[in-house]
Protein backbone atom coordinates (compact mmCIF):
# COMPACT_ATOMS: atom_id res chain seq x y z
CA UNK A 1 0.00 0.00 0.00
CA UNK A 2 1.59 3.27 -1.12
CA UNK A 3 1.88 5.64 1.84
CA UNK A 4 3.47 9.05 2.35
CA UNK A 5 5.98 8.74 5.16
CA UNK A 6 8.92 10.33 6.91
CA UNK A 7 11.90 8.42 5.57
CA UNK A 8 14.63 10.35 7.39
CA UNK A 9 14.43 12.23 10.69
CA UNK A 10 15.38 15.89 10.64
CA UNK A 11 13.98 19.35 10.08
CA UNK A 12 12.38 19.71 6.65
CA UNK A 13 13.70 23.27 6.66
CA UNK A 14 17.34 22.38 7.31
CA UNK A 15 19.69 23.96 4.78
CA UNK A 16 22.27 21.19 5.14
CA UNK A 17 21.24 18.18 3.06
CA UNK A 18 22.77 15.82 5.61
CA UNK A 19 20.59 17.19 8.42
CA UNK A 20 17.38 17.58 6.46
CA UNK A 21 14.41 15.32 7.08
CA UNK A 22 12.95 13.50 4.10
CA UNK A 23 9.43 12.73 2.93
CA UNK A 24 8.79 9.95 0.45
CA UNK A 25 6.28 7.38 -0.76
CA UNK A 26 6.86 3.90 0.64
CA UNK A 27 5.04 0.57 0.58
CA UNK A 28 3.44 -0.34 3.89
CA UNK A 29 1.21 -3.35 4.58
CA UNK A 30 -2.52 -2.74 4.49
CA UNK A 31 -4.12 -3.11 7.91
CA UNK A 32 -6.42 -6.12 8.29
CA UNK A 33 -10.16 -5.46 8.31
CA UNK A 34 -11.44 -6.28 11.79
CA UNK A 35 -15.08 -7.14 12.48
CA UNK A 36 -15.95 -3.56 13.48
CA UNK A 37 -13.63 -1.84 10.99
CA UNK A 38 -14.20 0.29 7.91
CA UNK A 39 -11.76 0.30 5.02
CA UNK A 40 -11.68 3.63 3.19
CA UNK A 41 -10.32 4.22 -0.30
CA UNK A 42 -8.68 7.57 0.43
CA UNK A 43 -9.52 10.41 -1.93
CA UNK A 44 -7.75 13.33 -0.25
CA UNK A 45 -5.40 13.77 2.71
CA UNK A 46 -4.44 17.28 3.76
CA UNK A 47 -1.05 18.22 5.18
CA UNK A 48 -1.26 19.41 8.79
CA UNK A 49 1.12 21.90 10.37
CA UNK A 50 2.05 19.13 12.81
CA UNK A 51 3.33 16.79 10.07
CA UNK A 52 6.77 18.48 9.76
CA UNK A 53 7.16 18.03 13.53
CA UNK A 54 6.83 14.28 13.03
CA UNK A 55 9.78 14.49 10.66
CA UNK A 56 11.72 16.10 13.50
CA UNK A 57 11.04 13.07 15.70
CA UNK A 58 8.37 14.62 17.93
CA UNK A 59 6.57 11.26 18.34
CA UNK A 60 9.50 8.90 17.76
CA UNK A 61 12.35 8.32 15.35
CA UNK A 62 11.76 4.85 13.90
CA UNK A 63 11.30 5.37 10.17
CA UNK A 64 9.34 5.08 8.02
CA UNK A 65 6.67 7.05 9.89
CA UNK A 66 3.39 7.02 7.98
CA UNK A 67 1.68 10.41 7.76
CA UNK A 68 -1.81 11.76 7.31
CA UNK A 69 -4.78 12.32 9.61
CA UNK A 70 -6.95 14.80 7.69
CA UNK A 71 -8.68 12.36 5.39
CA UNK A 72 -11.70 11.89 3.15
CA UNK A 73 -12.63 8.99 0.92
CA UNK A 74 -15.13 6.32 0.00
CA UNK A 75 -16.03 3.23 2.02
CA UNK A 76 -14.50 0.22 0.27
CA UNK A 77 -15.28 -2.57 2.74
CA UNK A 78 -17.01 -3.13 6.08
CA UNK A 79 -16.33 -5.67 8.82
CA UNK A 80 -19.23 -7.98 9.54
CA UNK A 81 -20.19 -6.05 12.69
CA UNK A 82 -19.49 -2.54 11.38
CA UNK A 83 -23.19 -1.82 11.04
CA UNK A 84 -24.17 0.34 14.00
CA UNK A 85 -23.90 3.74 12.35
CA UNK A 86 -25.50 2.73 9.05
CA UNK A 87 -22.43 2.98 6.84
CA UNK A 88 -22.55 1.32 3.42
CA UNK A 89 -19.95 0.49 0.80
CA UNK A 90 -19.67 3.51 -1.49
CA UNK A 91 -20.47 6.11 1.19
CA UNK A 92 -18.43 9.30 1.08
CA UNK A 93 -16.79 9.75 4.48
CA UNK A 94 -14.24 11.55 6.61
CA UNK A 95 -13.14 10.79 10.11
CA UNK A 96 -11.26 11.13 13.34
CA UNK A 97 -7.81 9.56 13.05
CA UNK A 98 -7.90 8.67 16.75
CA UNK A 99 -9.80 5.79 18.27
CA UNK A 100 -10.56 6.35 21.95
CA UNK A 101 -10.61 3.08 23.86
CA UNK A 102 -13.62 3.92 26.04
CA UNK A 103 -12.37 1.72 28.89
CA UNK A 104 -9.45 3.56 30.55
CA UNK A 105 -10.12 5.91 33.44
CA UNK A 106 -9.84 9.17 31.41
CA UNK A 107 -12.32 7.84 28.81
CA UNK A 108 -14.73 6.75 31.53
CA UNK A 109 -14.43 10.17 33.14
CA UNK A 110 -15.35 11.92 29.87
CA UNK A 111 -11.82 13.12 29.13
CA UNK A 112 -11.08 11.19 25.95
CA UNK A 113 -8.24 13.51 24.96
CA UNK A 114 -6.20 11.80 27.68
CA UNK A 115 -7.07 8.26 26.61
CA UNK A 116 -4.28 5.99 27.82
CA UNK A 117 -4.40 3.93 24.63
CA UNK A 118 -4.70 6.79 22.15
CA UNK A 119 -1.81 5.57 19.98
CA UNK A 120 -2.84 1.90 19.79
CA UNK A 121 -4.93 2.41 16.64
CA UNK A 122 -2.93 5.19 14.98
CA UNK A 123 -2.99 4.46 11.25
CA UNK A 124 -1.66 6.79 8.54
CA UNK A 125 -4.26 8.21 6.19
CA UNK A 126 -2.00 9.72 3.54
CA UNK A 127 -2.16 6.41 1.70
CA UNK A 128 -4.15 4.45 -0.83
CA UNK A 129 -6.43 3.06 1.88
CA UNK A 130 -6.90 3.45 5.60
CA UNK A 131 -8.71 1.05 7.93
CA UNK A 132 -10.42 2.65 10.91
CA UNK A 133 -12.88 1.51 13.54
CA UNK A 134 -16.46 2.42 12.65
CA UNK A 135 -16.60 4.84 15.62
CA UNK A 136 -14.03 7.00 13.84
CA UNK A 137 -15.92 7.37 10.57
CA UNK A 138 -18.53 9.99 9.59
CA UNK A 139 -20.66 10.14 6.44
CA UNK A 140 -20.23 13.48 4.68
CA UNK A 141 -23.21 15.77 3.99
CA UNK A 142 -24.34 15.71 0.37
CA UNK A 143 -23.38 19.37 -0.11
CA UNK A 144 -19.75 18.79 0.94
CA UNK A 145 -17.28 17.53 -1.64
CA UNK A 146 -14.63 14.94 -0.88
CA UNK A 147 -12.02 17.65 -1.32
CA UNK A 148 -13.71 19.81 1.30
CA UNK A 149 -14.42 16.78 3.47
CA UNK A 150 -10.74 16.19 4.23
CA UNK A 151 -10.94 19.36 6.34
CA UNK A 152 -13.30 17.75 8.87
CA UNK A 153 -10.46 17.10 11.32
CA UNK A 154 -9.07 20.67 11.33
CA UNK A 155 -12.64 21.99 11.62
CA UNK A 156 -13.06 19.78 14.68
CA UNK A 157 -9.98 21.49 16.18
CA UNK A 158 -11.56 24.91 15.54
CA UNK A 159 -14.75 23.70 17.25
CA UNK A 160 -12.79 22.47 20.27
CA UNK A 161 -10.93 25.77 20.45
CA UNK A 162 -14.29 27.55 20.47
CA UNK A 163 -15.49 25.30 23.29
CA UNK A 164 -12.48 26.19 25.40
CA UNK A 165 -12.82 29.94 24.83
CA UNK A 166 -16.27 29.97 26.50
CA UNK A 167 -16.95 32.92 24.20
CA UNK A 168 -19.94 35.16 24.81
CA UNK A 169 -21.75 37.03 22.03
CA UNK A 170 -20.02 40.38 21.64
CA UNK A 171 -16.64 39.34 23.05
CA UNK A 172 -13.64 40.95 21.38
CA UNK A 173 -11.52 38.23 19.74
CA UNK A 174 -8.04 38.05 18.23
CA UNK A 175 -6.62 35.08 16.32
CA UNK A 176 -2.86 34.82 15.84
CA UNK A 177 -1.73 32.76 12.84
CA UNK A 178 -3.46 32.67 9.47
CA UNK A 179 -2.83 29.03 8.64
CA UNK A 180 -5.69 26.52 8.34
CA UNK A 181 -6.56 26.30 12.06
CA UNK A 182 -6.38 30.06 12.47
CA UNK A 183 -8.57 30.72 9.44
CA UNK A 184 -11.13 28.13 10.52
CA UNK A 185 -11.13 29.38 14.12
CA UNK A 186 -11.71 32.89 12.80
CA UNK A 187 -14.76 31.74 10.83
CA UNK A 188 -16.13 29.88 13.85
CA UNK A 189 -15.59 32.92 16.11
CA UNK A 190 -17.40 35.09 13.59
CA UNK A 191 -20.41 32.77 13.73
CA UNK A 192 -20.35 33.04 17.54
CA UNK A 193 -20.84 36.81 17.34
CA UNK A 194 -17.27 37.91 18.01
CA UNK A 195 -16.56 41.64 17.74
CA UNK A 196 -13.35 43.50 16.88
CA UNK A 197 -12.47 40.18 15.23
CA UNK A 198 -8.78 40.46 14.33
CA UNK A 199 -6.32 38.25 12.47
CA UNK A 200 -2.66 38.69 13.41
CA UNK A 201 -0.57 37.32 10.54
CA UNK A 202 2.66 38.42 8.79
CA UNK A 203 1.75 37.03 5.32
CA UNK A 204 -0.34 39.54 3.34
CA UNK A 205 -2.27 36.93 1.36
CA UNK A 206 -3.41 35.24 4.56
CA UNK A 207 -4.49 38.57 6.04
CA UNK A 208 -6.51 39.21 2.89
CA UNK A 209 -8.13 35.77 3.15
CA UNK A 210 -9.12 36.50 6.74
CA UNK A 211 -10.78 39.76 5.70
CA UNK A 212 -12.78 37.86 3.08
CA UNK A 213 -14.00 35.30 5.59
CA UNK A 214 -15.04 37.33 8.61
CA UNK A 215 -12.18 39.38 10.07
CA UNK A 216 -12.97 43.02 10.81
CA UNK A 217 -9.32 43.93 11.31
CA UNK A 218 -5.89 42.52 10.51
CA UNK A 219 -2.51 43.20 12.08
CA UNK A 220 0.86 42.64 10.46
CA UNK A 221 3.03 41.82 13.51
CA UNK A 222 6.21 42.49 11.53
CA UNK A 223 5.32 45.81 9.92
CA UNK A 224 3.09 47.24 12.65
CA UNK A 225 3.19 47.79 16.42
CA UNK A 226 0.98 44.87 17.45
CA UNK A 227 0.26 46.16 20.94
CA UNK A 228 -0.62 49.66 19.80
CA UNK A 229 -2.90 48.40 17.01
CA UNK A 230 -4.66 46.06 19.46
CA UNK A 231 -5.35 48.96 21.82
CA UNK A 232 -6.69 51.06 18.93
CA UNK A 233 -9.02 48.29 17.73
CA UNK A 234 -10.36 47.49 21.23
CA UNK A 235 -10.52 51.10 22.45
CA UNK A 236 -7.81 50.46 24.98
CA UNK A 237 -9.39 47.39 26.61
CA UNK A 238 -7.66 44.47 24.93
CA UNK A 239 -9.26 41.27 23.64
CA UNK A 240 -11.59 39.10 25.72
CA UNK A 241 -10.46 36.01 23.81
CA UNK A 242 -6.99 35.52 22.30
CA UNK A 243 -6.29 32.39 20.22
CA UNK A 244 -2.85 31.35 19.08
CA UNK A 245 -2.90 29.07 16.04
CA UNK A 246 0.61 29.95 14.86
CA UNK A 247 2.76 27.65 16.97
CA UNK A 248 5.43 30.33 16.66
CA UNK A 249 7.60 30.92 19.72
CA UNK A 250 8.09 34.50 18.59
CA UNK A 251 4.40 35.16 18.01
CA UNK A 252 3.13 33.84 21.35
CA UNK A 253 5.33 36.11 23.47
CA UNK A 254 3.22 39.23 22.90
CA UNK A 255 -0.24 37.71 23.12
CA UNK A 256 -0.68 38.04 26.89
CA UNK A 257 -0.06 41.78 26.50
CA UNK A 258 -3.09 42.26 24.20
CA UNK A 259 -5.48 40.26 26.41
CA UNK A 260 -8.08 42.17 28.42
CA UNK A 261 -8.50 41.74 32.15
CA UNK A 262 -10.28 38.42 32.75
CA UNK A 263 -9.55 37.24 29.20
CA UNK A 264 -9.10 33.66 28.04
CA UNK A 265 -5.94 32.86 26.06
CA UNK A 266 -5.95 29.61 24.05
CA UNK A 267 -2.70 28.05 22.84
CA UNK A 268 -4.16 26.01 20.00
CA UNK A 269 -1.06 24.81 18.14
CA UNK A 270 1.90 22.44 18.56
CA UNK A 271 4.96 24.02 20.17
CA UNK A 272 8.61 22.94 20.32
CA UNK A 273 9.41 20.49 23.10
CA UNK A 274 10.91 22.29 26.06
CA UNK A 275 9.82 25.79 24.97
CA UNK A 276 9.12 27.93 28.04
CA UNK A 277 7.02 31.08 27.87
CA UNK A 278 7.88 33.77 30.43
CA UNK A 279 4.87 34.35 32.69
CA UNK A 280 4.50 37.09 35.29
CA UNK A 281 2.19 35.36 37.78
CA UNK A 282 1.46 38.58 39.67
CA UNK A 283 0.55 40.54 36.55
CA UNK A 284 -1.12 37.93 34.38
CA UNK A 285 -2.84 35.58 36.82
CA UNK A 286 -3.28 37.63 40.01
CA UNK A 287 -3.99 41.20 38.93
CA UNK A 288 -5.52 40.42 35.51
CA UNK A 289 -7.02 36.96 36.23
CA UNK A 290 -6.22 35.59 32.77
CA UNK A 291 -7.26 32.03 31.95
CA UNK A 292 -4.56 30.20 29.98
CA UNK A 293 -5.27 26.85 28.36
CA UNK A 294 -4.38 24.70 25.36
CA UNK A 295 -5.80 22.17 22.92
CA UNK A 296 -4.42 18.70 22.20
CA UNK A 297 -7.04 16.74 20.25
CA UNK A 298 -10.79 17.07 19.67
CA UNK A 299 -12.97 14.59 21.55
CA UNK A 300 -16.73 15.07 21.09
CA UNK A 301 -16.20 17.83 18.51
CA UNK A 302 -16.55 15.81 15.30
CA UNK A 303 -20.36 15.56 15.10
CA UNK A 304 -20.68 19.34 15.46
CA UNK A 305 -17.80 19.93 13.04
CA UNK A 306 -19.67 17.77 10.53
CA UNK A 307 -22.78 19.93 10.99
CA UNK A 308 -20.68 23.05 10.48
CA UNK A 309 -18.78 21.94 7.35
CA UNK A 310 -21.42 23.01 4.78
CA UNK A 311 -21.56 26.50 6.29
CA UNK A 312 -17.86 27.35 6.13
CA UNK A 313 -15.94 29.00 3.31
CA UNK A 314 -13.45 26.31 2.33
CA UNK A 315 -12.79 26.89 -1.36
CA UNK A 316 -9.62 28.94 -0.90
CA UNK A 317 -8.24 26.30 1.47
CA UNK A 318 -8.46 23.54 -1.11
CA UNK A 319 -6.74 25.07 -4.12
CA UNK A 320 -3.31 23.44 -3.85
CA UNK A 321 -3.70 19.74 -4.69
CA UNK A 322 -0.86 17.32 -5.50
CA UNK A 323 -0.92 13.66 -6.49
CA UNK A 324 0.43 11.03 -4.10
CA UNK A 325 3.60 10.57 -6.15
CA UNK A 326 4.36 14.28 -5.74
CA UNK A 327 4.19 14.23 -1.94
CA UNK A 328 7.73 15.55 -1.50
CA UNK A 329 6.91 18.56 -3.64
CA UNK A 330 3.61 19.02 -1.78
CA UNK A 331 5.49 19.33 1.50
CA UNK A 332 7.88 21.86 -0.04
CA UNK A 333 4.92 24.00 -1.08
CA UNK A 334 3.35 23.56 2.35
CA UNK A 335 6.52 24.86 4.02
CA UNK A 336 6.69 27.82 1.63
CA UNK A 337 3.46 29.24 3.09
CA UNK A 338 2.17 30.11 -0.38
CA UNK A 339 -1.16 28.43 0.31
CA UNK A 340 -3.16 28.22 3.55
CA UNK A 341 -3.56 24.48 2.95
CA UNK A 342 -1.96 21.82 0.76
CA UNK A 343 -3.82 18.62 -0.08
CA UNK A 344 -2.60 15.30 -1.47
CA UNK A 345 -4.85 13.37 -3.87
CA UNK A 346 -4.33 9.73 -2.87
CA UNK A 347 -6.71 8.17 -5.40
CA UNK A 348 -8.69 9.48 -8.35
CA UNK A 349 -12.04 8.80 -6.66
CA UNK A 350 -15.05 9.89 -8.69
CA UNK A 351 -16.77 12.88 -7.09
CA UNK A 352 -20.54 12.47 -7.17
CA UNK A 353 -21.53 15.80 -5.62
Amino acid sequence: MRTVAVTRIGSLRATDEGDRGRIGVVDLPEHPLGPEDVRIRVAYAAICGSDPHLAEGFFGTDVPIGLGHEVSGVVEALGERATRNGLRVGDRVAGNFLRFCGTCRPCQEGRQQFCEHIQDYNRPGMSETVTWHESQVYRLPESVTLLQGCLLEPVSVAVRIADKTRIRVGDRVAVCGGGPIGQLALQVMSRYGATSLTMIEPIAERRALALRTGAEHVIDPVGEDQGQRALEITQGRGYDVVIDASGSTRAVRGLLDIAAKGATVIYGAMYPTGFELPLDLSEHLYLRELTLTGVFVSPYAFPRALQLLPHLQLEEMTQAVFDLEDAERAFEVHLSGRFPKVVIRCNAVEELV
